[in-house]
């Protein structure tokens, strides 16, 4: 089958198309014939050996594969399978490893769930990443209605369904995004949006809750948060990566506004949530641009310039 491999660690250009075995599901697993993928932030640090000796624990030897979440249609099931049914169409992700950038996976039954009726492949990768942010407003900041949230980085691909489910949770969302994005963040339901680049943490308010999507000035952003505040970060400053989790874990000791940093791991109760908060129309949809398997390095350049709208998705059949 066709595959999104590198060799090497380095710059984008090290991705090539190349070929792998279809895998074997055995008993406890599905075989998915992926149809799109997005692309993640967590790949590009991967692909550019940023994590050091955790890369190779995660993502196996060389050649490496590439891509975390996927949509895609059941293709065969294990006789130990429950719930999935050949030909249904579901989005996933796949179990603490990479490989989704592929024409098939093999998933374990409680990494996938059914996707919404109306959702063509291209849409529905958009949105899987959700379920990260699910975790982070939900489950670890514990969001409730009547809060103010920060979002940072609201139109990225994390940041738009951060402002999203910010406002379903009833908070008061303010949005911090580049010049040109501001209306989208407020279309998106940010009730005020803010230039990052000349508004400074010093000059926005108090915050319940700040939801990080971009790793860097933690400290900065950590004092706007009210006595009991939380912050969630679900990225790092890859420049200095020992230095911030240093800095998450010292937050948990020194003080009352504890940072928490967690890499998203979902399982199907997370996306029956996600299914759930999109057929309520709570969840929208957001897709920058579009790339076939043929060309995975151009859609992680495209990420890496920075200014995205939404998602960088890879159409897996194209």
């Amino acid at each position: 089958m066709r595959a999104a491999l590198f060799d090497r660690y380095g710059p984008p250009e090290v991705i090539y198309e190349g070929r792998r075995p279809v895998p074997a599901h055995g008993a406890d697993r599905a075989l998915i014939r992926v149809l799109a993928a997005s692309v993640n932030g967590g790949e590009l640090t991967g692909r550019a050996g940023d994590l050091g000796v955790l890369g190779d624990v995660v993502m196996g030897r060389f050649p490496k594969a590439i891509g975390i979440d996927f949509v895609g249609e059941v293709a065969a099931v294990g006789g130990n399978v429950r719930g999935a049914v050949v030909g249904e169409r579901v989005w996933g992700a796949l179990p603490r490893a990479f490989g989704s950038m592929a024409e098939y996976v093999a998933v374990p039954s409680d990494r996938f769930a059914p996707v919404p009726a109306g959702l063509d492949p291209v849409q529905a990768a958009s949105l899987p990443t959700a379920t990260t942010v699910i975790t982070a407003l939900r489950d670890k900041a514990r969001l409730r209605p009547g809060e103010r949230l920060l979002v940072r980085g609201a139109t990225g691909g994390v940041g738009t369904a951060g402002v999203q489910l910010g406002r379903a949770y009833g908070a008061h969302v303010t949005g911090l995004a580049r010049a040109g994005h501001l209306e989208l963040a407020r279309e998106l339901g940010a009730d005020e949006a803010f230039d990052y680049r000349t508004t400074l943490p010093a000059d926005l308010g108090r915050f319940d809750v700040v939801l990080d999507t971009v790793g860097t000035d933690l400290s900065a952003y950590r004092a706007r948060l009210t006595p009991g505040g939380r912050m969630v970060t679900v990225s790092f400053d890859n420049d200095r990566i020992l230095r911030s989790l240093a800095y998450i874990a010292g937050s948990a000791v020194f003080g009352p506004r504890r940072v928490r940093f967690f890499s998203g791991d979902p399982r199907r109760d997370l996306f029956e949530e996600l299914t759930r908060l999109v057929e309520a129309g709570d969840l929208r949809p957001l897709v920058d641009r579009v790339f076939p398997l043929s060309d995975v390095a151009g859609a992680h350049r495209a990420l890496e310039s920075g200014g995205v709208r939404g998602k960088i998705i890879v159409d897996t059949t194209a």
